[in-house]
């Protein structure tokens, strides 16, 4: 089966816009496509995400004619490449508490966006959602990465591996990212044990009703993503 990668879930429905718009259009777009960010571009050149809370105070009548390019954008670095695989585009949404994720090319140049609800969908069914399993990814050097010895783990939890994606680790190139998804909703056991042979747990996201404090955020945000 093909691997679902970022360009495969290019959203044309969602466009960006540009450092010359107004203010105002910015605050109509994100209206109008019920959507909490937007790409700025300046040209092909990607150059941030403007959000609700930027033009919270710009949204005054006298501000609307304010340009984009007077604005200090967030979320500059926060983008794919756009053969990365889904998996990474839902776990930098997660990580940045962000609906929508910019795609490059080869040449840094924007293509679109993809959508958390698009990434959701590429699992050919919502995986969060309660009793539906779970994803957790790992960090981990090149040499610890064993998915027998992992899956074995997770199995002596009463759990299943249903897919798997590695990846390299953008900031380490000696080490790699491991993105699972397993057949229960619980991860407290097999994070414990998987952090107990060494394996550093960097996202976690399921549809479990008592999770701790910062899943619970994950999901909490996750649900409020789909309901946009």
């Amino acid at each position: 089966m093909h691997s679902m990668i970022a360009e495969d879930l290019l959203n044309q429905m969602i466009p960006p816009l540009k450092v010359s718009d107004t203010v105002g259009k910015a605050a109509k777009w994100l209206e109008e496509f019920h959507v909490g960010q937007l790409p700025v571009l300046d040209n092909r050149a990607y150059r941030g995400l403007i959000t609700g809370a930027d033009l919270a105070d710009a949204e005054q009548a006298e501000r609307n004619n304010q340009l984009l390019s007077d604005l200090s954008l967030n979320y500059a670095d926060v983008h794919v490449q756009h053969d990365q695989h889904f998996y990474s585009v839902m776990e930098i949404a997660i990580q940045n508490k962000i609906q929508l994720v910019p795609v490059l090319d080869d040449q840094r140049e924007y293509m679109g966006v993809v959508t958390v609800s698009d990434t959701l969908a590429a699992f050919g069914q919502t995986p969060i959602a309660p009793g539906q399993g779970a994803v957790i990814v790992l960090s981990m050097e090149e040499r610890d990465y064993s998915l027998g010895t992992i899956s074995r783990y997770i199995e002596e939890n009463n759990a299943k591996v249903l897919s798997a994606h590695v990846a390299q680790d953008e900031h380490d190139p000696y080490r790699i990212r491991l993105t699972l998804k397993v057949n229960t909703p619980s991860l407290t056991r097999i994070a414990a044990t998987l952090e107990r042979f060494g394996y550093a747990i960097t996202a976690q996201f399921n549809g479990v009703a008592e999770v701790g404090e910062n899943e619970q955020e994950r999901y909490d945000a996750l649900l409020r993503y789909l309901s946009l």
